[in-house]
């Protein structure tokens, strides 16, 4: 349900009706006059409004009870105070915690007691209200059992007392505790409703969180190599101009694709939609590797790899071959593929903790991990740098 920009500030949980289990949180969620005033107490005030109409036959009583017209005001006084309580204590109970939830009970309860000069045992009619009270408190179901048929309990011995035993005392301790179980599945409906609420805005902020993730480690992976591979190029391009022209405008001419190419990942990555293969890796990277001048020893065919394992070897192929080209130092670079692994391995400077630590080997170890796999880096048999995946 949408908030009401007329509503008062405070916590939303999704549901007009702000009810929470209480045990679902160990502190009161936030200040009291919003938790009194918010859509949800409104509705309940109207429907308990109704409920008061019931107090009349206790007022009347206490009235007939009293000694005289200040007795019978102070009577009229005492009912609407717990008529009043009864209308606020769900509400106030809502945004407390387990214990504070009994003491707004209790006190309810304790409040009938305010009435026993003037209606003696006969209270127990107004204990219907406390056993609601109870029931919209969302306790525990062994708890809200225990205080309802307590109420009840309560209730048939007090009408014991005053009449001695007879069948229809039985009655009133089936109002109490029928209409209080009633109004405890009502609200614990609701409360289960705002539980499920509140785990799906948890469920999609996190998926927020994972695609932002997702897409901040695409647009690193896509830049990194292609802004790699574009200053390579860039620099081969200049050193040419004027030994090789034409090869130099070869070269402007991949730049300005790489580039052109890079902008359409970027965009594919933001969209969701992107797809990446350890054969077109592969081919970026005998051009990548080219270009910097470093022998490239690449499989001729990727048919050993599995369909669903080859777009994360794609960004394993990816990322290693950029590191060479940014890092290295090589002389000379071998790509390996087999079924479950992959290995970049290259004869240059070795490991460094600049690079075991970068941004793109650290969104790589994410993907091999989600994936069940493992990724280690040390150095190479070629006594370089060497970059493995094993799935």
């Amino acid at each position: 349900m949408h908030a009401n920009p007329a509503d008062p500030p405070g916590p939303r949980l999704g549901s007009e009706w702000p009810i929470r289990p209480a045990a679902a949180r160990s502190a009161a969620l936030g200040p009291l006059r919003p938790a009194l005033l918010a859509r949800g107490p409104r509705r309940w005030y109207l429907g308990a409004t109704i409920a008061l109409l019931w107090l009349l036959s206790p007022a009347q009583a206490a009235v007939a009870a009293a000694n005289g017209p200040l007795s019978a005001v102070l009577a009229v006084a005492l009912v609407v105070v717990f008529g009043a309580a009864f209308l606020v204590a769900p509400p106030l109970a809502w945004w407390l915690p387990l214990r504070g939830r009994l003491l707004v009970c209790a006190a309810l309860f304790a409040l009938t007691f305010a009435l026993f000069p003037w209606l003696g045992w006969d209270i127990a009619s107004m204990w219907t209200y406390v056993g609601v009270a109870v029931g919209m408190c969302a306790f525990p179901w062994r708890l809200t059992w225990v205080l309802i048929v307590g109420l009840g309990l309560l209730g048939l011995a007090s009408a014991a007392l005053v009449n001695g035993w007879s069948e229809d005392d039985i009655w009133l301790p089936a109002i109490i505790v029928s209409v209080s179980l009633m109004m405890a599945a009502f609200g614990r409906a609701l409360a289960t409703m705002n539980e499920l609420r509140a785990t799906q805005a948890e469920l999609e902020a996190m998926a927020a969180e994972r695609e932002r993730g997702r897409v901040a480690r695409d647009i690193h992976d896509i830049l990194g190599h292609s802004l790699t591979v574009i200053t390579v190029k860039s620099e081969l391009a200049g050193r040419l101009v004027d030994v090789d022209p034409s090869r130099a405008r070869a070269e402007i001419g991949e730049v300005e694709q790489l580039a052109r190419g890079a902008l359409a990942d970027v965009r594919a990555t933001v969209a969701g939609f992107r797809g990446v293969t350890v054969s077109g890796e592969l081919a970026a990277a005998r051009s990548a590797l080219e270009a910097a001048g470093i022998a490239a020893e690449l499989p001729s065919s990727t048919d050993v790899v599995p369909a669903d394992r080859r777009e994360l070897f794609g960004w394993v192929v990816r990322e290693g071959v950029t590191n060479v080209v940014r890092h290295s130092g090589a002389a000379r670079c071998r790509v390996r593929l087999g079924a479950r692994e992959v290995e970049i391995a290259d004869d240059g400077v070795g490991p460094t903790s600049g690079a075991a630590a970068s941004t793109g080997l650290s969104g790589l170890r994410e993907r091999v991990e989600a994936a069940g796999g493992r990724l280690s880096i040390g150095r190479s048999d070629l006594g370089g740098f060497g970059l493995r995946v094993t799935l």
